[in-house]
């Protein structure tokens, strides 16, 4: 089974994206898989990672310190790492996870999305980045992308790098290597 790194939000969101976050924990904890998180128990972040252990999946949060108090860790996580930074953050996660899916979310969530389909497009990796989109939230951002392309300051083959679903399931199975 695959370890699958879940980007998303850890604020306050309408219920149809929390129902989306537990859809895709249910999802990975039916399949075996472990979910590797940012280790907070609050909003998407926190339905993702419950709904992978009432599924029967294994939970790893990685959190630093500053964002404990702050996100309010996972103390549930089968594994809660603690790191400094959130440099050290990111970096467990990308180390640990066979894959990666991007549910909608703020800044935050950007920048780990931006950060893994770079890397994964400049060949540091080639762990799947899947975008989960079954609402259109990134739609705006993805018609920017192309006007990118269309301007070329991004590569036709950059933006195939990053694989967009509607899906859970088939997030899930891409995520997995499927």
């Amino acid at each position: 089974m695959s370890a699958i790194c879940v980007y998303c939000a850890s604020g306050p969101v309408e219920e149809r994206y929390l129902r989306l976050a537990q859809q895709v924990g249910e999802a990975l904890g039916a399949a075996g898989h472990t979910l590797v998180s940012g280790g907070g128990n609050v909003s998407m972040m926190g339905a993702v990672a419950r709904a992978t252990r009432s599924a029967g999946g294994h939970t790893v949060g990685i959190i630093p310190t500053a964002l404990v108090e702050r996100e309010v860790a996972d103390i549930d996580a089968d594994e809660l790492v603690v790191t400094d930074t959130m440099r050290q953050r990111k970096q467990q996660m990308d180390d640990r996870a066979d894959g990666f899916i991007t549910l909608p979310g703020g800044i935050g969530t950007l920048e780990e999305l931006f950060e893994t389909w770079t890397g994964g497009y400049l060949g540091m990796h080639d762990k799947p980045v899947i975008l989960l989109d079954p609402f259109g939230f990134y739609r705006p951002l993805l018609e920017w992308l192309a006007q990118l392309r269309e301007a070329g300051f991004v590569s036709s083959a950059a933006l195939q790098r990053l694989v967009v679903v509607e899906s859970v399931d088939h997030a899930v199975t891409l995520a997995a290597g499927g």
